[in-house]
């Protein structure tokens, strides 16, 4: 039997996440420019339809419908709304906001998985990295000026789908011994489903024209992507450890949004966001340490 080393096993959960993050990145992109057209509850209908669709005609590649079986019904109810909280949340932010201060915010939640790690999964949080999820959340402060006004209902949105997708990182952990990523990527699918569907029957439909269907279609693939990415990732390594390479898709959210939209992020966001990011990698940095 083949010994799998554990520097081994990290490098491979960081790479999945990695592609998890690009999924991520693409979809966050798809629907910056659908938001602009089409109601947030029309978008994630459609994206959540597409995306499911694509995991269903890839479900062969992942061990058939069979790895749907699950035991554990209760804690897949608890993570589809927490995807539904997650992409509700930081989609209706999107809406409102520039690309760059919704993933600034959004990115929060590594610093949110680093807390809920002690409390949720048992695993051993020093005063340091406390202290530095705290200098962390003081990023959220200078980004947010909440004296200045800039504290709004979309940042809410945005903290509250950050703290969402936290959990559905640490439940993704404590679900990876017992289920297979396939089920973990398709279940969270459902409820945005289903709520956006519930959601559309009182909002007017828009027609998309064949550049949306096409944006729309690539969206589910991105999402499917990210999933799996991201579940991939986590399932094999601790969330201290990889969450903070999510800010990798900080820079190309900065890039895209100043080239697509023209954005541009003030200095308040840009010092919000090098503390979020310093914060985020002094965790990383004594996990390892810790670890080793």
């Amino acid at each position: 039997m083949v010994q799998v080393s554990h520097d081994d096993a990290v490098g491979k959960a960081v790479g999945w996440l990695l592609l998890g993050v690009a999924g991520g990145l693409g979809l966050d992109l798809c629907a910056k420019e659908l938001l602009l057209s089409y109601p947030l509850e029309q978008f994630v209908l459609l994206r959540s339809a597409a995306g499911l669709l694509l995991f269903l005609m890839l479900a062969r590649q992942f061990g058939g419908f069979r790895s749907l079986s699950t035991q554990r019904w209760r804690w897949h109810l608890l993570r589809t709304l927490l995807a539904s909280g997650a992409m509700f949340g930081f989609f209706y932010g999107l809406s409102r906001m520039p690309l760059v201060n919704a993933l600034t915010l959004g990115f929060t939640a590594p610093l949110m998985v680093t807390a809920l790690s002690m409390p949720l999964l048992g695993e051993y949080v020093g005063w340091r990295r406390w202290a530095a999820v705290v200098i962390g959340f003081g990023g959220v402060l200078v980004v947010l000026r909440p004296g200045a006004g800039f504290l709004s209902l979309a940042s809410v949105a945005v903290l509250i789908a950050a703290f969402c997708y936290a959990c559905l990182a640490i439940t993704a952990r404590h679900l990876g011994k017992t289920e297979t990523s396939f089920a973990l990527s398709v279940y969270v699918v459902v409820g945005p489903l289903l709520i956006a569907g519930l959601f559309s029957v009182n909002t007017a439909w828009v027609m998309p024209d064949p550049v949306g269907w096409l944006l729309f279609l690539a969206a589910g693939a991105c999402s499917v992507i990210a999933w799996i990415g991201i579940i991939g990732g986590y399932r094999r390594a601790s969330p201290a450890i990889l969450a903070p390479f999510e800010y990798t898709a900080l820079v190309g959210g900065a890039l895209a949004g100043y080239l697509i939209w023209d954005e541009v992020p003030d200095r308040y966001v840009a010092a919000g966001a090098l503390i979020i990011i310093a914060s985020g990698l002094y965790v990383a940095y004594r996990e390892i340490r810790w670890r080793t």
